[in-house]
């Protein structure tokens, strides 16, 4: 991992443009990633890769072109190079194509203040294997467990640098830690299993591995004994583990490649109250420690914090260069990209506007209904937001959590289900999209 990566895509520049490239950009990964697995007390699986990915996208006028490697020899970057012009020139024009006029790029690209990095020690093999361990033993420890399918920790380093024709230059570094656990309870067709999970960029704000492997096993035997939910209409609140898949049904139907392309349920929506008026949804890509925070876009372009939904009322959409010259609009600073494809719109950091209830209180209000913990598959119409899922979890009676249930499915539409969102206040705050639990009135159930 010693190689400069901004000398690399700095080479990848120039080999475009004596290849005859009119202008391009380049991307340059390096990192390490960890990863071990128990099983019984014992090592399972042990993984480590290292490596570099490089990309170059070149641009012939409006024709455009990507090519990526694994090999930074001095020749690759050559072929690469004629090879991306060559695509390039047999490639359709497109209008949207292009960088970043000079003005509109960043030269604040010193990403410290977020702290992406954490600078400890990279954690050795048998300090993840005692973590896995350590999960699998507390989960095993609860009784009732009786196995444990999978136990894992991981560690992750990436170094990621971009550079244009343009005049950007950009570059930052990133680490991750994991724990996870999978316990099961009961046997044959009354086997039941559920998890645990948490990642976070420092390793010492990770949660300890026997945190991590009780709530696996207690998760796993609250669903014991499950049956089938009646069928009919009911009041569906959405746990907090699962809640976010909701705003990030939202987030794409506010995609500017959706928009543009008029396959978005929100297409005609712009100013429009989508959400309860009591709710906003911001984005901000500047939240310290957070896996989705980026001071630059893919686009050299600054990224800053703005409201995408304001008081229920929608205010703006997510875009790329691209996308923005399609819808005849400005860049939101939201494109992302890997090494083998160019630019497109992403989110970063998420937040929904939190309740005042916890979710105890919204299980006492909603009566009889489903709390969902899980969900299976998905049947989302894309232009009409039509919604179906495969879902399981309790059923509530009269206010309380009644017994545990699966095989069903909850439908609805998605522009009628945001409408009547009622948040809890159990939003956890170190994620990139911190949602609370969500309850949304009048869904369909398909059950017994």
């Amino acid at each position: 991992m010693a190689q400069d990566l901004s000398d690399l895509t700095q080479a990848l520049l120039q080999a475009a443009k004596a290849a005859g490239a009119d202008a391009a950009d380049a991307m340059a990964i390096d990192g390490t990633s960890v990863s071990i697995n128990v099983r019984q007390g014992a090592l399972e699986h042990a993984e480590r890769s290292e490596g570099v990915d490089i990309g170059l996208r070149v641009l012939i006028g409006r024709r455009q072109a990507s090519v990526s490697a694994s090999d930074t020899r001095p020749e690759t970057l050559v072929t690469m190079a004629e090879r991306a012009v060559k695509m390039a020139r047999l490639a359709p024009e497109d209008p949207t194509a292009g960088l970043a006029d000079p003005s509109q790029i960043t030269d604040l690209t010193d990403t410290f203040a977020l702290e992406l990095y954490d600078p400890s020690d990279e954690p050795n093999p048998e300090h993840l294997k005692d973590d896995a361990l350590r999960a699998e033993a507390a989960a095993m420890a609860v009784a009732g467990i009786t196995q444990i399918d999978a136990a894992a920790a991981a560690y992750g380093k990436r170094r990621i640098h971009m550079a244009a024709t343009n005049g950007f230059s950009g570059g930052y570094s990133r680490t991750d830690r994991m724990i996870s656990c999978v316990a099961i309870a009961g046997t044959g067709t009354g086997m039941e299993r559920d998890y645990c999970g948490e990642g976070r960029i420092f390793g010492a704000d990770l949660p300890s591995p026997e945190e991590i492997g009780r709530i696996a096993a207690e998760r796993t035997l609250d669903r014991m004994g499950p049956r089938k939910p009646k069928t009919g209409s009911y009041p569906v609140l959405y746990d907090e583990r699962v809640a976010a898949s909701l705003i990030g049904h939202l987030l794409s139907a506010i995609n500017g490649s959706s928009v543009a392309r008029g396959s978005s349920w929100l297409r005609d929506a712009m100013g429009e109250c989508i959400l309860p008026p009591a709710l906003s949804v911001t984005e901000d890509p500047h939240r310290a420690r957070t896996s989705a925070s980026r001071l630059f876009d893919a686009e050299g372009l600054a990224t800053q914090k703005r409201t995408l939904v304001e008081n229920g009322r929608l205010t703006s959409w997510i875009l790329d260069l691209a996308t923005a010259r399609k819808l005849g609009l400005e860049s939101t600073g939201n494109a992302a990209r890997g090494v083998s494809s160019p630019p497109s719109p992403s989110p970063s950091n998420i937040t929904l506007t939190q309740g005042s209830q916890s979710r105890a209180d919204l299980i006492r209000d909603m009566g009889t209904g489903l709390l969902v913990t899980n969900m299976i598959g998905s049947s989302i119409n894309p232009t009409t937001g039509d919604y179906s899922r495969g879902a399981s979890g309790f059923w509530v009676e009269n206010g309380e959590i009644a017994y545990p249930v699966n095989e069903c499915t909850i439908a609805g539409n998605l522009r009628e289900m945001l409408s009547t969102l009622i948040p809890a206040n159990d939003a956890r705050l170190h994620l990139s999209r911190v949602v609370p639990s969500l309850l949304v009135e009048g869904m369909t159930l398909a059950g017994d």
